[in-house]
């Protein structure tokens, strides 16, 4: 008998695959709401584009690409599904834009090449 589709994704999400994240900081911005862009690239084998860094009374915050629906409301394109994925992704571009933060200021590389983030 065949699993359906929802049967099949409750069973694959009970054992979680380890997900490699790739960052590469694009652009920062010393000022205003948005701090930088990224892309990240998960797994080798997808890329997300115009993810953000950004910046609100509550400290950093990540935004995935969106667009402004007709009710005027943004709706992300793609998002992370689990609340552990969210946190792994948030905490690797937020870690990323540190490190590129940290360069742009003068300090070494070094740091960055041993954590497996890119960053231009």
């Amino acid at each position: 008998m065949k699993k359906n589709s929802t049967q099949a994704a409750k069973e694959s999400a009970a054992q979680p695959l380890p997900m490699k994240v790739d960052v590469k900081i694009g652009s920062i911005r010393p000022s205003g709401n948005i701090r930088a862009t990224a892309s990240v690239n998960l797994n080798d084998c997808f890329a997300i584009r115009n993810v953000k860094v950004m910046d609100s009374s509550k400290g950093l915050f990540v935004a995935m690409p969106s667009y402004k629906g007709g009710n005027g409301e943004y709706k992300d394109i793609c998002f992370p599904v689990t609340k552990e994925f969210r946190q792994q992704l948030n905490d690797a571009v937020i870690e990323a834009y540190h490190q590129a933060m940290s360069m742009s200021q003068g300090q070494t590389p070094q740091h960055s090449a041993d954590s497996g983030m890119q960053m231009s």
